[in-house]
């Protein structure tokens, strides 16, 4: 920002609102000016009657996303908030964000990513105006491509939903809406960690919004997300880790809450259908690169999944690992064993848990390949039935966990 480094600009000097839209950041300069402007147009359309501002929580962007930010012509207040120098991660602009929308008495709060190329003023209609309406958890549903978050349709959602029975379908959405007293939760959680700092928080927010037994919903949002969107077999990196780390963290936590949860049940589904035949970009995947990863991990990884999985989980994957690509699947019984073999080693810290994240990647490719060949000819709709179908089966394997769980 300037050669001095403030925490908080407030040009406004606003004190207090009802609603807040936040677009958290790292190195967005160029993108944030677009998000911004649609906020400012949902604000003023649908929401005259409150008092609003938009924050921008960000990392001390060394591009001067704050400067860009600030200088984004707006009707609606702006505050721009920053984590100190060195400090990054987006859950620590979270806890900014927080504490922020407790100081200023905040009814609702609608987050946004800072570099989507998709969003209406309609967005912040959809997120903000169930916070006004009873519900305290606003989860977005949009038409994704069906290789756009893989770690979503593989991991977050099937698991999420198996674990504490809600069908929430986009659990690590990026733009979601909360009300003012979850804050507070959120807040005062002593469950906080490395990776809740950093990518953890989404799929955090949403567990303890679950946990808390909140009024969730989801909301349409009318159009496809569009965004920087990656080859899943391309760009991994902590992501994966912190995410699923957190899952996992997180199992214990609420151990009590997700033994007892049989089953799932449907979220309530703000808004209107997707009637819209807008399509998502296309995501690229390079199937011979994931191929080439999973079996890697054979090489890589083959001892420590030995020390994690159980002899009958491990001598599957051996038998999936001698297929060619060509007829080459990774059965969703196996994967969801897989995870939940994963989930207790975790817990048990039965191997260094670094080494244990990075081991579960080379199984997650190889989940990944085989999403890819079944849905190939199938429409966005039937992925996405192929994906509700997964997480079926990922319920239906729940007893598996319970009893891993429980042995000592």
């Amino acid at each position: 920002m300037t050669e001095k480094f403030q925490p908080e600009i407030n040009p406004d000097g606003v004190k207090k609102a009802e609603l807040v839209v936040c677009i958290p950041s790292y190195n967005e300069a160029d993108s944030i000016a677009y998000p911004t402007m649609q906020a400012d147009k949902g604000l003023r359309k649908y929401f005259e009657d409150k008092s609003a501002v938009i924050i921008n929580c960000d990392n001390n962007s060394p591009d001067n996303t704050g400067k860009a930010f600030l200088e984004t012509s707006t009707r609606t207040p702006k505050m721009y908030l920053s984590t100190p120098p060195g400090i990054k991660g987006k859950g620590n602009n979270f806890k900014n964000l927080f504490k922020k929308v407790v100081d200023l008495r905040a009814k609702a709060v609608v987050v946004v990513d800072a570099d989507l190329k998709s969003i209406t003023p309609e967005w912040i209609k959809h997120l903000g105006e169930p916070l006004f309406e009873g519900f305290s958890y606003v989860a977005p549903l949009y038409v994704r491509h069906k290789y756009d978050g893989t770690i979503t349709n593989g991991i977050a959602y099937p698991m999420t939903r198996a674990l504490y029975g809600r069908r929430v379908r986009q659990p690590i959405g990026g733009d979601f809406g909360f009300g003012g007293k979850l804050a507070s939760v959120y807040l005062e959680s002593s469950i906080w960690d490395e990776a809740v700092a950093n990518f953890g928080i989404d799929i955090w927010m949403t567990t303890l919004a679950i946990n808390q037994r909140v009024q969730i919903c989801q909301s349409f949002m009318g159009r496809p997300k569009i965004h920087r969107t990656k080859d899943p077999g391309a760009h991994l990196g902590p992501m994966f880790r912190q995410v699923v780390g957190t899952m996992f963290s997180m199992m214990k936590e609420f151990e009590a809450f997700w033994k007892k949860v049989k089953y799932s049940r449907p979220t309530a589904i703000y808004g209107f259908g997707l009637g819209e035949v807008e399509m998502p970009p296309k995501v690229e995947v390079n199937t011979q690169n994931l191929m080439e990863k999973f079996h890697k991990g054979f090489d890589e990884y083959g001892e420590q999944w030995k020390k994690i999985l159980t002899e009958e989980v491990y001598k599957k994957l051996h038998e999936i690992g001698e297929m060619g690509e060509t007829v080459f699947t990774f059965p969703t019984d196996l994967w969801a064993r897989v995870l939940f073999d994963m989930a207790v080693a975790y817990r048990d810290s039965v191997i260094d848990r670094e080494l244990m994240m990075d081991s579960l990647i080379p199984l997650y490719f190889g989940r990944t390949l085989s999403f890819v060949k079944r849905t190939r000819r199938m429409s966005i709709k039937q992925a996405e039935e192929a994906i509700e179908q997964d997480c079926a089966t990922f319920e239906m394997a729940k007893p598996y966990l319970l009893k891993r769980w429980e042995e000592q």
